[in-house]
């Protein structure tokens, strides 16, 4: 048995958890780069806990700026051992309503401006993302919202876009109709591969703020409507998480699914061709099967 870390990276709106015993604000290097904020760290009914705005605090970093690998590398180094992605999301689904939630088991990553990866020349490795979200994790989400009194739909598949501009009406359509998307986003792509490559278990909740644009009796997405209803959002979301630690236990067992051992077979470049600076950054990351 591992101590339990629960790591919480917050979306719009959310820029810090309260009720946090011995909170801090704390930095941490990475060798990949400053993460989006200093990390928040405390402990809430005796679990360990991890807060990362990801876009910091003030919001400054786009979809696209968000230092996604430094953010995951530092999670890891922390000690963070379970990962929520708490994000604000459009909806596809008439049922899918602004105020509810969505666990998220499935992505379509249409994001193309980001560094998708830990691994690379010198160090090569490929990881499954068949199934990209933990579904234990998963389950403690659905069932800490629905105790928190939020409507919330266990499963939901994620359209990630580049952004930072919204969906154009015949992208939200083809999204909507054609490849069959419940919600559309703009971060949880790279985040949920990098948690994987890092052995992080990762579940995404998605906080609807509007219909994007396919809903004809909505029209456009408005930035100031998605604003009001973010700030309900981040209370939600701030009840929920103060469910999870009861949820998930201050110790914690092997993940019955393998997220924590995703590398086991991941790495195909032999050990003496290995680039040694590569894997000097990876220490974190991927130190268990590098060594």
């Amino acid at each position: 048995m591992a101590d339990t870390m629960i790591g919480v990276i917050g979306g719009s709106g959310l820029y810090q958890i309260e009720g946090l015993d011995g909170a801090e604000w704390t930095r941490v290097d990475s060798p990949w780069g400053n993460p989006s904020d200093q990390i928040l760290t405390g402990t809430l009914d005796g679990v360990k806990m991890a807060f990362l705005p990801r876009h910091g605090r003030g919001h400054v970093h786009s979809p696209s700026t968000v230092p996604y690998r430094a953010n995951i590398d530092a999670l890891k180094r922390l000690g963070v051992t379970d990962v929520i992605s708490v994000s604000a999301c459009g909806s596809f689904r008439e049922d899918m309503a602004p105020g509810d939630f969505v666990i998220v088991d499935q992505f379509i990553d249409r994001t193309f401006a980001r560094e998708k990866s830990f691994f690379g020349t010198g160090c090569v490795a490929h990881v499954s993302v068949a199934h990209p979200t933990c579904p234990r994790l998963g389950a403690a989400c659905a069932q800490a919202a629905g105790v928190a009194g939020i409507t919330v739909h266990d499963g939901g598949t994620y359209l990630a876009m580049e952004g930072p501009q919204f969906s154009t009406l015949a992208e939200s359509k083809m999204y909507r109709e054609v490849w069959g998307a419940d919600v559309i986003g703009m971060t949880n792509m790279p985040e949920a591969k990098l948690a994987r490559e890092a052995e992080l278990c990762y579940a995404s909740v998605a906080m609807i703020t509007d219909y994007d644009s396919w809903h004809p009796h909505h029209g456009e997405v408005d930035v100031s409507q998605i604003i009001a209803t973010l700030m309900g959002n981040a209370d939600k979301a701030r009840e929920m998480v103060r469910r999870l630690p009861a949820l998930l236990g201050a110790e914690r067992a092997p993940c019955p699914h393998g997220c924590d051992r995703a590398l086991d077979n991941a790495v195909l470049t032999a050990p003496e061709a290995r680039d040694a600076a590569l894997v000097a950054r990876l220490d974190a990351v991927a130190g268990r099967v590098l060594g």
